[in-house]
This record gives C-alpha cells, structure tokens and sequence, in this order.
C-alpha cells in the first residue's frame, strides 16, 4: 500500500472514530437528558401528592348541598356577566365555645369575599351580624341566626336572597384557627391599638385561654403597630363594647385578616406547611381538593385592597325580641351600593325581590333611604 493510500486510511478511520464519538456522545447527552426528566417528573409528582395530602386534611363538607343554596332571578345578564369575573367566597366564624363544631352556631363573623380573577384584587366587605334581614321563608331578624337555622346553605342563600349575590362556595371557622394561625405566622401586627382596647381584650383573653389552654399574657396598654399572638388577635377581634360597637368591630376583624394576609405572603414553605398541619383541621369548606389548589396556585399574587362594612346607610333599632338590630337605610340603595364596591358595578339595579325585602324592611322598622348614618 502506498503512502497516499496509508494516509487516505488512516484518514477514514479518523473521521470514522470521531463519527463514532459524536454518537457516544449524543447517546450519554440524551441519557443525561432523560435522567434529567425523570428527576423532574418525580419532583412534580412528589409536589402534587404533597398537596394533595396536604389539602385532604381540610374539612370538605361532604354534607354541603348546593342545591338548597338559592339566589334571586332577575338579576340583569350584564351583571351576571360582571361577577363572572370575580370569585365570591362567604367567610363564616363561629363563636359556638366549642372547637371543632363548624356545622351550626351563630355566625358572628360574616364576611363576603371577592377577588378580582384578572388583577387578583381581594376586597372584603363584613356583614354586621345585627343586620335585620330575611334570614330565609320571609324571617326577618338578625342575620347572623340564618347560620344556627340552616347551616351554611342558608347561611349563604340569606346573603344571595337579601343582596342579590351569586355565592356558592363558603368557608367557616371558629376562633381556635385564628388562634393557631396567627401563632404559626409568629404573630401579626397590629397597626395602631388603644388603650380601652387592650384593657377589654383582657376578658376575652382569659375565655379564650381557657378554651384553647393558652397561657397568652394581657397587653400593658394601646400603641401602635403592635405585634400581637394568637390569643391576643383573636381577642383583639371580638372586642365590641368601645365608641363604634359593632362597626368597629367588624373593622378590627378585617384588620385582622388583612394582618394575616401580609404575614402570610411573606412566609417561607416551611410556615405554610406547618399551617396546612395544624389549621385545616379547624376549617369547614364547600371547596374540593381541585378547587382549593387552584386558589393557593395564585396566593403570593393577591393584593389586599379596600374593606368596608354593610350596611353602608344604616340606623339602629330595638325591635321587641328580636332584640337592637342594625336597619339598612335602605336594603335597595345599600345593594346597589355593594355591588359598586365588590364588582365595581356602579350601574346595578336591584331585583324586584330585593325591592321587595326593602320595602318591608321600611314597613317594620319605619326606617328608610335617608333616615340612616
């Protein structure tokens, strides 16, 4: 063989083995690569069974009947189309002074709940519990007895009856998850506290210590953003007898809430799964698994915005024994009022059923549009 024929040799066989490397090559890339996938595959495997468990710890209530939950006809297609875009959620607390018992109980905190699907905007409006309304079967009387009358599907069908909502979805809690909560967050601070708060906190401190066994101590007086535990946010929440009673009350509980939320958003992974452990146990939901992991996909994005209270036009009136009761001034323009503030639907025209509550609101109370604060 001659030198040229030895070289053109020696040359196939070097583009051969650097052929035959490439393909090795190629074939521990792709071996990298599908190792790569796998270890991925199983990560979300592994985060999705971790979620599920975790969120099967949540009291589903698999007694929830969403056929007994009603709502008025009538409302216009345009609104319709409007809360379409927001998801409405009814927040119950219940201080029945037995942990655990989430299915009937006067609902003392009452609290509407929409979030805004495109900007994630949440606003709270509280309901007062006084609220004299149809509770269900043309009941009038403080709102909060629609709870203990007929669980959490009356419960929700009063706020659609009487405020021309759409609501299907609830959750309730009693005051130990706030408790729990707020200690697994490491507190919440409280913008501003006075003095007469901190020293009327001191007997619901003392109840709620007992029943939580708690050791939580008094606060030694009013300041401002002040770090409060479990114990002290939940008393902090119930105090009513200060200037404002009950509206002042439902401003405290939402500034609780709102104290939570920021917490919340600003723990690690750690806190929320020591949160999922210990708190769901304490929560009665219409939510499934599918649902409420939907929801948590979008938590850090929620951005707080306004809170209020209704009625916004309101008087207040002892009504035989229905006991003082707090008097839309009137139903009518107070809906229409809310529906600006949740949906920012500031055209809403109430439904002839809400007329008509309205107008028997006026009959039994001689109160109507103008005569509330």
């Amino acid at each position: 063989m001659s030198k040229a024929e030895q070289g053109k040799t020696r040359s196939g066989q070097g583009a051969a083995g650097k052929r035959t490397s490439a393909r090795k090559k190629k074939k521990q890339q792709k071996k990298v690569l599908i190792v790569v996938i796998e270890i991925l595959v199983l990560l979300i495997l592994a985060a999705v069974l971790f979620v599920v468990v975790k969120f099967s710890k949540i009291d589903k209530d698999t007694t929830f009947d969403e056929g007994k939950v009603e709502v008025n006809e009538g409302i216009s297609e345009e609104a319709q189309e409007i809360m379409k875009g927001y998801t409405t959620v009814a927040l119950f607390g219940l201080d029945n002074r037995s942990n655990g018992n989430l299915s009937k109980g006067n609902s003392d905190v009452i609290i509407i709940v929409s979030i805004n699907n495109d900007t994630h905007e949440v606003k709270m409006s509280s309901i007062y519990r006084d609220s004299y309304l149809d509770i269900g079967g043309g009941t009038f009387k403080k709102c909060n007895a629609a709870y203990a009358a007929g669980g959490p599907e009356q419960a929700i069908t009063m706020l659609n009856k009487n405020l021309d909502l759409d609501i299907t979805d609830y959750v309730t809690v009693d005051f130990n998850a706030v408790v729990e909560c707020v200690d697994l967050l490491g507190g919440v601070v409280i913008p501003e506290v006075t003095d007469d708060e901190a020293v009327l906190m001191y007997g619901y401190m003392d109840e709620i210590n007992r029943l939580t066994k708690h050791n939580s101590k008094y606060l030694t007086g009013g300041g401002t953003n002040v770090t409060m535990d479990g114990v002290q946010a939940c008393a902090y929440a119930r105090i009513r007898y200060t200037a404002g009673d009950d509206y002042r009350r439902t401003e405290r509980q939402r500034t609780v809430i709102a104290a939570m939320i920021e917490k919340a958003q600003k723990s690690n992974l750690k806190t929320i799964n020591s949160l999922i452990d210990a708190l769901f146990g304490d929560i009665k939901t219409s939510y499934t698994n599918t649902d409420l992991i939907a929801l948590a996909a979008q938590v850090f994005n929620y951005k707080l915005g306004e809170t209020t209270g209704f009625p916004f036009e309101k008087n207040t009136k002892k009504l035989g024994s229905k006991g003082d009761c707090v008097i839309p001034c009137d139903l009518e323009s107070n809906v229409t009022q809310l529906h600006a503030f949740l949906y920012d639907d500031t055209a809403y025209e109430p439904t002839d059923a809400v007329k008509s509550k309205s107008a028997q609101i006026i009959s039994d109370t001689g109160y109507g549009k103008g005569d509330g604060f």
